[in-house]
């Protein structure tokens, strides 16, 4: 089943901030849900983290939020433990941006055996994985595939067919790293334009830079890089300058993030997609509130609940 933001918004405004406060037993003893994010390093989610805030502080009646996030983007062992520490301080709800698409899956598992609600964001959990320990837990996110289309479809318009591109993906173990480069490629493949590479940037400045660099190395006339996210952009541009290369290799990334804002406006970035970081976790915590004020068992919450993303140029950035 699935639901649009809209639903999910208008059920969690009728139900979610009302069920709790209604019954004097749950008003006394207030939901505690706890926010697992992948590494605050990235502007995407400590964007992320200060709206899961802003909303418990407009909301402080109804829950206490604890939130916390790894160093490193791919410290899956840090996260691990993360939750594992945040299931000790007896959380009601857990809602997580896995930083593995599988390696999370048996600390979920661990997590619902002890009857916490788990509510997924940002990078959706492998399908196989949770069927294989024979769990559901519901993605609360975008179309991350649809999301890099649109961005890869602006990009064509400045390509021809048989133009070059690389592609640095994020953490290639992750659901929405893959979703990401099979967006990018759709959009390549439907303007003849030929992927040379596909290569991780582990979602970090550096790598991305790094990655980029290589790229462009290798492939003397490439036209453009399609960063995962925009953190890894930031490195391509750098690349793109130290190359002296500067509107010659068009760049365009993924996330929208407040850095990322002045490139596009003097076109260093061609274009990025706005998945509403501020609103991400929100959204997972209306959907745990929900399920929580209504007694829902983890087996019985939607499969997933879509939410927003957008193209954003030049012209469309604030």
């Amino acid at each position: 089943m699935k639901f649009t933001r809209r639903t999910l918004q208008s059920a969690a405004a009728l139900t979610l901030l009302g069920a709790f406060a209604a019954t004097p037993a749950l008003a006394q003893e207030k939901p505690k849900v706890a926010l697992v994010m992948k590494s605050l390093a990235n502007e995407f989610f400590r964007t992320m983290e200060d709206g899961a805030k802003a909303h418990q502080k407009a909301h402080a009646a109804q829950y206490t939020l604890v939130a916390n996030g790894i160093k490193d983007e791919t410290d899956t062992a840090a996260q691990i433990k993360m939750v594992e520490q945040m299931m000790a301080q007896k959380i009601n709800a857990l809602v997580i941006a896995p930083a593995d698409s599988k390696a999370l899956v048996p600390v979920v598992k661990a997590a619902i055996d002890r009857g916490i609600l788990v509510v997924n964001i940002d990078n959706q959990f492998d399908t196989a994985a949770l069927k294989e320990k024979g769990i559901q837990v519901p993605f609360v996110g975008p179309d991350n595939r649809a999301g890099a289309k649109l961005v890869g479809d602006e990009l064509a318009k400045s390509l021809k067919a048989g133009d070059k591109v690389g592609i640095i993906e994020g953490v290639s173990t992750t659901f929405n790293a893959q979703q990401r480069t099979l967006g990018y490629q759709d959009a390549m493949k439907a303007a003849g334009v030929t992927v040379v590479g596909v290569q991780s940037g582990q979602w970090e400045i550096d790598k991305g830079n790094t990655v980029a660099a290589g790229m462009m190395r290798e492939h003397p006339d490439l036209k453009a890089l399609l960063a995962g996210n925009d953190s890894m952009a930031l490195g391509a541009v750098a690349a793109v300058k130290a190359a002296g290369k500067t509107g010659k290799v068009l760049v365009v990334g993924y996330d929208n993030i407040g850095a990322i804002k002045p490139m596009l406006k003097d076109g260093r970035v061609l274009a990025t997609a706005d998945q509403f970081a501020a609103k991400q976790a929100v959204f997972g915590i209306e959907t745990a509130l929900k399920a929580l004020a209504e007694k829902k068992p983890q087996s019985s919450m939607p499969a997933e609940v879509k939410t927003d993303v957008v193209l954003v140029t030049k012209t469309s950035s604030k």
